[in-house]
């Protein structure tokens, strides 16, 4: 009899614990249901770019970058040498709809401000732009071209051909090239993705500052941080 109440009370307690977790796990949180979510996204997933640059197999630091033409959101073709009077090219790699690239835009429409009449000018690349993706088609880029009010070019890489060559791995991806075309500064724009405002060192802005004291950048090479290219 004692074995009896022992094993229906164990079955209760039991009965009890999974009883509550059930409820628990109803009552927990998860994403907003309009899928929305503020800052980078989740998923457990580094946003640090994880290859070096030998494994990428774009260019290195000190490599020629080849100029390249590709279709602007007016319509027209550029390249780089369209760029009268450059001292150095500000050459990003970027799209729609990372979290981590719209919170770089106005950090990236205030350096073509300040360094543009230098003679250093933002350069933006879709390496994701694709045609059968609403959100990053020719057509949305020139939407959010508009929404932005884009003072500096923003390019498709319709053919998957450019981004390659530099070794463009994530949205967004900096490269700074200097008046001959070469590889000077390669990786993220500031040491802080979420804030502007509290980012204590800003990497491109001091390799052009170096440049423009004749000067190689202390630094040239970090880690970007950002969405992985997804170009198909």
């Amino acid at each position: 009899m004692k074995k009896f109440n022992f094993l229906f009370t164990a079955a209760l307690v039991f009965g009890g614990l999974l009883f509550t977790g059930s409820i628990n796990a109803q009552d927990r949180k998860g994403p907003p249901p309009n899928g929305e979510r503020k800052g980078p996204p989740g998923g457990g997933h580094s946003p640090v770019q994880s290859k070096t640059l030998e494994e990428i197999g774009g260019y290195k630091i000190g490599d020629v970058a080849e100029d390249f033409s590709l279709k602007n959101v007016d319509g027209s073709m550029f390249s780089l040498s369209s760029i009268d009077n450059a001292k150095g090219y500000i050459v990003v790699f970027t799209c729609n709809e990372c979290p981590f690239a719209k919170m770089y835009e106005d950090r990236l429409i205030e350096l073509h401000k300040k360094y543009a009449s230098k003679g250093y000018s933002v350069v933006t690349i879709n390496p994701n732009v694709s045609e059968d993706n609403d959100k990053e088609n020719f057509k949305s880029m020139q939407t959010r071209a508009e929404e932005k009010n884009f003072p500096y070019v923003y390019l498709a890489d319709e053919k998957h051909s450019v981004f390659p060559k530099y070794g463009a791995v994530r949205t967004p991806h900096v490269f700074l090239l200097d008046q001959d075309m070469k590889v000077q500064y390669i990786g993220t724009i500031d040491d802080n993705a979420r804030s502007a405002e509290k980012a204590n060192i800003k990497y491109v802005e001091n390799a052009i500052e170096a440049l423009e004291e004749g000067k190689t950048p202390e630094l040239t090479f970090t880690k970007a941080i950002g969405c992985p290219v997804k170009a198909k």
